[in-house]
């Protein structure tokens, strides 16, 4: 990750704890101190010294600046990760991604505002002028984003010190909080109604976070119901999915007033965080997957007045990450606020007046550059087998890809439907995380009847996606269309 191979102890040195230290020196607030109203940043969380080495940091900097491609959409992720971790605000990358993610909202909102039967009609002339949703003639713009995309970009927008309630682009100017609001309204009437959110837990997490960290009406009700999920015996919730949760909670606690509400809230904060503990122990440091360290070393920082006086160690969860050379830019994004003893609640209280010059991203090409492949690489034999028992007519046919060493999953999936594209066929959708399979041999995955396709190898379930997941020779990969 460092361009150089450091060893771990050389690694733990450098960060300066030992496995019954926390990670940094804890710095509690000063008394008196209130939290930051918006347009009015100053750090006054709790906060950690940074607690992996500054080359490090600069170096998954540069990466996650130098993943930027200004042909794709802005990724908001990028912009908060950038923020927390001390990225070049006055930078081009920068600007490029906070002006675009703003754009984006609008654009989104709009195009969902069009779509809706007569919704032009009752704007009328009001259209360019006023914040859809802010005033009280105004009816309350629709987008086609999921709620947990407009939270990730509320939390963008907070972390830039922009103002969510007045975004302005393209001669409009959008509530994105009402838009929140109403979209996380719709994921808690479902989840009332039938046990099952819109989208996911983890979107309604990302949700309340976001709605508490503008210090937005209707973060505790959400708050209330995923505790009770948390606590819930029949509830299997990913290591992500936990981290989220905590991370919002761990917020919404400490402004809710009702007695009875905090209790539960410190309740499920209390099991999340043990079972990260747990787990961490019994895994030599890793919780869930490597792409699932950054956010749970976010909850672990978030949550340590409730899991105190149990000690974190520290050192062996940062070796993990220390030792993977992060990629996939969601990842870093999620990681780097980690590595700077920082975390997603802390987005609410960043001094953007404070320049940190420690990202040289005014000297980075904004695509990566391409390396020469002059030496041809050895063949491998790839198994591939698709599988439905769930819907229409059940099929599961295999076959044999031949691909060069080194070749990610997508490209043999690709293989496999140019030699038999009657069987093989698929489709992806682009995400933050990369390509998306939404449909092999022509069925595709429904967030109605919340299927999908989900791959394995040799029976587990794959860490990574089609776009960056390396098959090795005669591996047997499964594509199975599975419920969630």
């Amino acid at each position: 990750m460092l361009g150089v191979a450091l060893g771990i102890g050389v690694l733990l040195a450098l960060v300066g704890c030992t496995a019954t230290e926390s990670c940094g020196e804890y710095q509690p607030p000063m008394e008196n101190q209130e939290r930051p109203r918006m347009g009015h940043r100053t750090m006054v969380t709790s906060r950690l010294l940074p607690v992996a080495p500054q080359a490090m940091v600069s170096q998954l900097l540069e990466r996650l600046e130098a993943s930027v491609n200004l042909e794709e959409a802005a990724n908001p992720s990028v912009l908060l990760a950038m923020n927390l971790a001390g990225g070049d605000s006055d930078g081009p990358i920068h600007k490029w991604l906070l002006q675009e993610i703003k754009e984006e909202a609008v654009r989104r909102a709009q195009k969902g505002r069009e779509g809706k039967e007569g919704r032009q009609q009752l704007l009328g002339d009001q259209a360019s002028t006023c914040s859809w949703g802010a005033q009280p003639s105004c009816p309350l713009c629709p987008t086609d984003m999921t709620s947990g995309q407009v939270a990730l970009h509320v939390l963008a927008l907070l972390s830039s010190c922009q103002d969510p309630q007045r975004v302005h682009a393209l001669e409009q100017t959008l509530d994105l909080i009402r838009v929140l609001q109403q979209k996380t309204d719709e994921e808690m009437a479902k989840l009332e109604a039938e046990g099952v959110p819109k989208t996911t837990l983890y979107s309604v997490g990302l949700d309340t976070l976001a709605l508490c960290l503008a210090e937005a009406a209707g973060a505790q009700g959400p708050s209330v119901a995923l505790a009770k999920q948390v606590l819930s015996p029949e509830s299997h919730l990913s290591v992500d999915t936990r981290a989220m949760v905590a991370l919002a909670l761990s917020c919404v606690h400490d402004y809710v007033e009702l007695q009875d509400v905090r209790e539960l809230l410190r309740e499920a904060l209390r099991t999340v965080s043990n079972s990260f503990l747990d787990e961490q122990e019994k895994r030599n440091g890793m919780i869930g997957n490597i792409y699932s360290m950054g956010l749970a070393l976010q909850a672990l920082e978030a949550t340590r007045k409730f899991y105190a006086p149990r000690k974190w160690d520290c050192a062996q969860a940062f070796s993990v990450v220390y030792a993977h050379d992060y990629q996939q830019p969601m990842a870093m994004a999620q990681v780097l606020p980690a590595l700077v003893g920082s975390s997603y609640l802390d987005v609410a209280g960043l001094d953007c007046a404070a320049t940190k010059d420690m990202s040289p991203s005014q000297q980075l090409p904004l695509f990566p550059k391409l390396g020469t492949h002059g030496v041809p690489r050895a063949s491998i034999h790839v198994y591939y087998t698709i599988t439905n028992t769930l819907q229409g007519k059940h099929f599961n046919y295999s076959t044999t890809v031949t691909v060069p060493r080194g070749s990610t999953l997508l490209r043999v999936m690709e293989v496999a439907a140019e030699e038999n594209p009657q069987t093989f066929s698929f489709q992806t959708e682009q995400t933050f995380w990369g390509p998306y399979v939404t449909s092999i041999h022509g069925l595709a995955g429904s967030t109605d009847d919340r299927t999908y396709w989900h791959f394995l190898s040799a029976g587990n379930a794959l860490e990574e996606g089609v776009g960056t997941y390396k098959p090795q020779d005669r591996e047997h990969i499964q594509a199975v269309f599975s419920t969630y």
